[in-house]
């Protein structure tokens, strides 16, 4: 049965393949691929998963679907309907508003935290992917540009070294996913989110936990505010 799980990993040299295997349930690989077709759109929001045709689709049994599923729903990807199915989440407008400010209050507290734990390490870490994000900026590329973000604030979230607070954090970053924005869209913004994140790390490198905090505060709810501007664009067309 694992073997079936090569099917999941076109891209993988056979000696990665198998160490990811020999690290992973079936399960999980199973859930880490739908959680990419979701959040890469191959699976449309609102969309009906019928657990036969993604065992078909995937190479495996339905019983590593089923317990996938479940995964899926903890981490606010997919949602069981009692005598109805499986469904892709949709996340309202009402919904992803809410979650921006949850996000808001959560990330002024891991900017304090880790502007008082962060190791020159971690801070060396965070400049890394700031300078990553910078390369991306200027060739335009705003999907490689998303990855860097995404990947950024996770790992602060975990330097602030609070397990169920991360669990929380992903949720949230998942369900805002599943919210068709368009503000990455809006490539000429890039260098200015690139610049916000630049600071944040200039504070968090001097340990300025007030000023990290209203940093990261007022990152997300400008992204909030973008969210909002695009919103009021599209509907002005």
């Amino acid at each position: 049965m694992p073997h079936r799980a090569l099917k999941l990993l076109p891209d993988q040299a056979p000696a990665a393949t198998i160490a990811i295997l020999r690290s992973n349930s079936l399960p999980t690989l199973v859930q880490k691929e739908i959680e990419r077709m979701i959040l890469a759109g191959e699976l449309s929001v609102g969309a009906k998963l019928n657990e036969v045709a993604v065992a078909e689709r995937l190479g495996v049994s339905r019983g590593p679907v089923r317990e996938a599923f479940r995964a899926l729903e903890e981490s606010g990807l997919v949602r069981q309907e009692k005598n109805r199915g499986v469904f892709v989440r949709q996340v309202s407008v009402e919904e992803a508003e809410e979650i921006y400010e949850l996000r808001a209050a959560l990330d002024d507290w891991v900017g304090r935290r880790v502007a008082h734990t962060a190791s020159a390490e971690q801070v060396k870490e965070l400049k890394a992917i700031v300078e990553r994000m910078e390369r991306a900026a200027a060739k335009r590329d705003a999907d490689a540009w998303h990855a860097l973000n995404l990947e950024f604030h996770d790992r602060l979230v975990a330097f602030a070294g609070n397990a169920k607070l991360l669990a929380t954090y992903r949720r949230l970053v998942n369900e805002l996913s599943l919210y068709r924005r368009q503000t990455l869209a809006q490539r000429g913004a890039l260098p200015q989110f690139t610049r916000e994140h630049r600071d944040i790390v200039a504070k968090i490198a001097s340990g300025n936990a007030a000023g990290a905090g209203k940093a990261l505060h007022d990152h997300v709810m400008g992204s909030r505010e973008r969210m909002r501007q695009a919103r009021a664009s599209q509907r002005s067309r």
